[in-house]
């Protein structure tokens, strides 16, 4: 056994113990009586609670020795045609709150049920500050009223919009619709409701001795990186205060996911963090595995690691290219970019596509790797070191960049913490917290690499942890050329898909099967899992909620950048316009991460 297996079986005690730990804490200081717990494949305890325990127990395991720090997320579900629920409290709606201890390395989920009649709970966002845009989310595209929450209107549709998209009731396919028309007068309702209102947000229009303006940036502006729009309160070049208003790139992915079976979502994860590619793919397969029970084998998983750390560094140095960009060096770009070409290049080699290759399967990869897969991943490793060591040297030791990046819109470990910051983000405030390493997946325990950490969190920093990681990146990869393991590249189990076809020819079985998953897609069992991974941007994760079809019930997919956005109003609050495009260019996001 290696130091990194035993170092992955302490993990793992560890992570266990803790789970029983806050249960128990939670049992002495409420009574048991308290909390119906369910038993999921989410890897945390999951306990219900009443509407009127739950900001008490919130309060209680913020307050812990080894506290739940961070809100993870918080969603809902729409429960009413659910059918296996047995054991479950009765319930119309559902929220949840995940909760993540750094101290623990553990999570906790509490659900709250509630019914249709009367779907109304207090809001957390003075607990935790990041609940603010999570409770908007759900009042959006579920109905739910937060009572006290300082701001609760539409976040991801319009604010004309018609009903809650994520309910049951609600149709989710255009066809379903009547015709959309648009009149002159529904397009002046349209352009008024954009019309941005001050005083709704707290803010007022003129100071003892200066009148504010007030200026859009976005959502058609190139420091945006995408159809983002933020309102600045300014007076001159400082920044007084800001809203951030996103959901312009919505595509309802999780609504589409309820009507996708298993294997036809895989495509539409590509598409979260477009610069991501397969790894967009890692949780949801993985999640989707431990509903079906799937193995993955060694040559899999070695494979995933490999394509995934592909794209981690096809999506860094993206974000190095436009982020010196930003700060008005445009040659970095050039250079990325032709960088990039290169790794596309084995990825194309290896999958056939390029930015988009869904090439992931449940169970395993569409295909193995094709003949000298290792001399052309090879050439990119030894490319990428001395490319990297003149981005340093070029780039980040420019002494423009410099007085241009430090000490500019820095915040430390526990603001990170508070806002739900995960990443590079929050490994540049100095903590190294990777789940890579924490919790490994994929088979991440069997690779030999370091964590980078910083120590300011400024604008800076977060530009040269992707530097570092992509060092780490280069060193992974290595170690699969070198040690990729032998056999199949998928696991033989019935709900991979498509079986070999060898198989499908010969027995009549295997046939059915293939038929079946094709045309209707596997039936997994009822039950709920999750799956966190080290994205590119910060840890991304699905939720998955099956209710024993060939589809998923509730599909939630948490990603980094929604809450790395709504931080942005603390961090620049009395700094200038230039400080400003920098730490946008420094948080590393794509719009289809934030809207889904």
């Amino acid at each position: 056994m290696t130091a990194a297996d035993d170092s992955h079986n302490e993990s793992t005690i560890t992570s266990s113990a803790s789970h029983a730990d806050v249960v128990a804490e939670l049992a002495r200081h409420f009574g048991e009586a308290a909390f119906t717990p369910q038993t999921t494949m989410t890897g945390m305890p999951v306990i219900w609670i009443s509407r009127e325990q739950l900001r008490d127990v919130l309060v209680y395991l913020r307050r812990l020795a080894g506290p739940f720090s961070m809100l993870f997320d918080l969603s809902a579900v729409d429960e009413r045609l659910r059918t296996h629920r047995r054991g479950l409290p009765p319930s119309d709606f559902t929220v949840f709150y995940q909760l993540l201890s750094v101290e623990r390395n553990t999570d906790l989920m509490i659900k709250v049920a509630l019914h249709e009649r009367d779907l109304t709970l207090p809001s957390i966002s003075d607990i935790f500050v990041n609940a603010n845009w999570y409770e908007r989310e759900v009042f959006d595209l579920f109905g739910i009223d937060f009572a006290g929450h300082p701001h609760l209107t539409r976040i991801m549709m319009p604010l004309t919009w018609t009903g809650h998209p994520l309910r049951k009731d609600y149709s989710a396919r255009a066809t379903e619709f009547d015709p959309y028309t648009l009149t002159v007068k529904g397009q002046q309702v349209e352009q008024e409701s954009l019309r941005f209102d001050p005083e709704q947000w707290g803010m007022k229009r003129e100071g003892e001795d200066t009148e504010f303006m007030f200026l859009n940036l976005g959502p058609n502006h190139p420091s945006a990186h995408g159809a983002f729009r933020l309102v600045l309160q300014l007076d001159g070049e400082e920044v007084v205060d800001c809203v951030p208003d996103i959901g312009y790139h919505h595509r309802g992915a999780e609504k589409m996911a309820e009507r996708q079976s298993w294997h036809s979502f895989i495509p539409y994860t590509d598409r979260i963090d477009y610069t991501g590619g397969v790894m967009n793919n890692l949780p949801y397969v993985l999640a989707v595995e431990k509903l079906a029970g799937i193995t993955v084998t060694d040559r899999a998983k070695t494979i995933r690691v490999m394509m995934a750390e592909m794209f981690r560094i096809n999506s860094h140095l993206l974000f190095l290219g436009t982020y010196l960009q930003d700060l008005g060096a445009m040659t970095p770009v050039f250079f990325t970019f032709t960088d990039r070409q290169k790794a596309y290049e084995v990825i194309e080699a290896i999958t056939g596509f390029r930015m988009h290759p869904a090439w992931y399967r449940i169970g395993g990869t569409a295909h193995d790797l094709p003949n000298g897969w290792d001399k052309l991943v090879q050439g990119f490793v030894n490319w990428m070191p001395k490319r990297l060591a003149e981005y340093e040297k070029a780039m980040m030791d420019n002494a423009i960049v410099r007085d241009r990046t430090r000490f500019v819109a820095a915040f430390d470990t526990q603001q990170a913490l508070d806002w739900g910051v995960t990443g590079p983000n929050l490994r540049a405030t100095g903590l190294d917290f990777d789940l890579r390493k924490k919790r490994p997946y994929s088979g991440y325990e069997n690779f030999d690499f370091e964590v980078p950490t910083a120590v300011n969190g400024d604008a800076f920093d977060r530009g040269m942890m992707r530097i570092e990681e992509m060092r780490q990146s280069v060193r992974i990869i290595q170690q699969c050329i070198d040690h990729m393991p032998a056999g199949d590249y998928k696991a033989d189990h019935p709900l991979t898909t498509p079986p070999p076809r060898e198989k499908m020819l010969q027995h009549i079985e295997t046939l059915i099967t293939h038929f079946l998953q094709v045309s209707w897609g596997p039936v997994l069992p009822a039950a709920e899992s999750m799956q966190m991974i080290e994205a590119t941007k910060g840890i991304n994760s699905y939720y998955l909620t099956s209710d024993g079809s060939t589809m998923s019930y509730r599909t939630r997919i948490r990603t980094p950048s929604f809450p790395h956005l709504q931080q942005i109003p603390a961090v620049m609050r009395g700094g200038f316009v230039p400080d400003l495009i920098a730490h946008l260019g420094s948080i590393d996001f794509v719009m289809a991460d934030v809207d889904r």
